[in-house]
């Protein structure tokens, strides 16, 4: 992140405006460099352990993490027609009304299916 001598030769605005763009309030009172430096340079450790203690952002619970599994296999996998039909929606191809409903709920469900899954992938790291 920051370094204190990265931070010590900017001016008083530039490191005004570095909390401002990080939305870090300054330590202390805003008139003294050290007040911008120090909180600029103690942010990031603080975020981490904010959620290392369980605060802000945190990981579900891995109840919450098996639901999330559960609903991914409740969901199933698209059988080889719907892949198609998949395929050729997302090229954008419409069928007419009223089945257009159902292959937009088709597209929606498969792409809420595919952002689960990216999700969990994610959650795992």
């Amino acid at each position: 992140m920051f370094t204190r001598s990265e931070l010590e030769i900017k001016t008083v605005e530039e490191l005004r405006n570095l909390c401002r763009r990080y939305g870090v309030k300054p330590t202390g009172n805003p008139g003294y460099k050290v007040s911008y430096i120090t909180s600029l340079i103690a942010f990031p450790v603080l975020a981490l352990k904010q959620m290392q203690e369980s605060r802000g952002l945190k990981a579900p619970s891995f109840g919450s993490f098996q639901e999330m599994g559960i609903t991914l296999d409740e969901m199933g996998t698209p059988t080889v027609e719907q892949v198609a039909l998949i395929r050729i929606s997302l090229e954008g191809r419409r069928m007419s009304y009223p089945q257009r409903y159902e292959q937009e709920r088709l597209l929606s469900l498969y792409k809420a299916k595919a952002l689960l899954e990216e999700i969990i992938g994610l959650l795992i790291q």
